[in-house]
């Protein structure tokens, strides 16, 4: 079975390579990072020194891994703790906002390139944060005696038919795999569906609730936004957009600024990459569009639109905010994380796709600790509304800390499970 993964794998790596090639010719990124997709770590990592590796594919992964590494830091002061990523922001958040021993790229999922991490790695654990099933790596990490352990586990309701498809080929790979420390009860559910060992997985609660806010120093943004006083007029900050959205939001400002006059626009894309292509979207609309990186610590004067093509400053953003949208969600991405700016205090309008924190959506829905608009042409009315209303915002923002309050605990409880495997 892992011969024949690993022949499709290579064959599918040979068919991509020249479009990834092709898309990278710019920047050189997929070329500069080959050696150490291919399993060759940076020096200081590779020096055989014990270690626990957790494994967080991009953005999200890594920033629910900023306590836990933390965490286990403290506990296991014996061992290094290293984090790998996949993705190129990911890998930049992970550098900057983690206190790892070390930040390396995750080898392609073939058994050399794995070997190879293994071999210099040593590690005695491998955390996988959020259901990241790669057979070679879970194979390869059980035969060198690592133990091995899902985190923050979830299977949405939209990927589970696929994976129950593969449950024949996935049960004796999860069957290698030493706990699987899941979200919530459907996410426990499922995992059990798809063939991973029914008395090995348990219900440890969501990460998120636990995670700490980015590590950037918050005056950076409080001298761009105008101080402690801030502009009289309301701050919205629609973070984390893709494709799709960006179009949405203007209109929605040009709807709220009809109906609530004066309106800034904070307006942060999931990838900073498509800067270029936003700012241009909003100027051939009208606007007067400053990017956050040419700012440095100088205040933004033009109080239109600022664009935050910047990493790690999102979350401090977020505390200026009047109202939040938070992207991904009016497009069929999943959704991303309210817990930031909830954390912050602020009001949040969400999108009809949450699927990637439905218990999350589900739960502030019930307790009205949000508001979901159904479709795009929603998104202005219900922001106008906010803006309006200064007592709902505040009603929001406290059922959103309430909740908050009443999850935290999962970063403890997932510790202590792993210490027992290490134990």
């Amino acid at each position: 079975m892992y011969a024949l993964y690993s022949l499709a794998l290579l064959l599918a790596l040979v068919a991509a390579a020249p479009y990834y090639l092709w898309k990278g010719r710019s920047s050189g990124k997929y070329v500069r990072t080959l050696r150490e997709r291919l399993g060759a770590l940076p020096p200081a990592l590779a020096t055989g020194q014990p270690s626990i590796w957790i494994h967080a594919v991009s953005v999200g992964e890594a920033l629910v891994a900023r306590g836990l590494v933390a965490s286990l830091k403290a506990r296991f002061p014996s061992h290094r703790v290293v984090v790998s990523t996949t993705t190129p922001t990911g890998q930049a958040v992970a550098a900057r906002s983690l206190e790892a021993d070390g930040v390396f790229y995750n080898p392609i999922d073939l058994p050399g390139a794995v070997r190879r991490v293994l071999a210099g790695l040593r590690p005695a654990l491998l955390v996988l944060v959020e259901t990241e099933i790669w057979p070679n790596l879970i194979h390869e990490a059980h035969r060198h005696g690592a133990k091995i352990a899902v985190v923050n586990g979830r299977l949405s309701p939209r990927s589970f038919p696929r994976y129950r498809r593969l449950r024949r080929w996935l049960a004796p790979v999860l069957g290698e795999v030493d706990v699987f420390l899941m979200q919530g009860d459907a996410h426990a559910e499922r995992a059990r569906a798809i063939g991973a060992p029914p008395q090995r997985v348990r219900v440890t609660g969501n990460l998120k609730y636990d995670a700490p806010l980015g590590r950037a120093d918050p005056r950076a943004m409080a001298a761009v936004l105008g101080g402690s006083g801030g502009s009289p007029a309301p701050l919205w900050v629609a973070g984390s957009t893709m494709a799709g959205e960006e179009e949405a939001v203007l209109d929605a400002l040009a709807h709220a600024r009809r109906e609530a006059a004066p309106l800034e626009l904070l307006l942060a894309p999931r990838h900073p990459e498509r800067a270029a292509q936003v700012a241009a979207l909003a100027e051939a609309r009208g606007h007067r569009v400053v990017r956050r990186s040419t700012l440095g610590s100088a205040r933004w004067s033009d109080r239109d639109v600022l664009l935050l093509d910047t990493m790690g400053e999102l979350a401090q953003a977020y505390a200026f905010a009047t109202v939040v949208f938070v992207g991904g969600s009016l497009v069929a991405a999943g959704g991303h994380n309210v817990l930031e700016p909830a954390a912050a205090g602020r009001p949040v309008i969400v999108g009809p796709h949450m699927e990637n924190f439905q218990e999350i959506a589900d739960e502030f829905r019930a307790a009205g600790a949000l508001v979901q608009v159904r479709r795009a042409e929603e998104l202005g009315p219900a922001l106008a509304r906010l803006l309006a209303d200064e007592k709902e915002r505040e009603r929001l923002a406290t059922s959103a800390r309430e909740i908050l309050e009443r999850n935290r605990g999962a970063l403890a409880a997932t510790v202590d499970a792993l210490a027992e495997l290490l134990s």
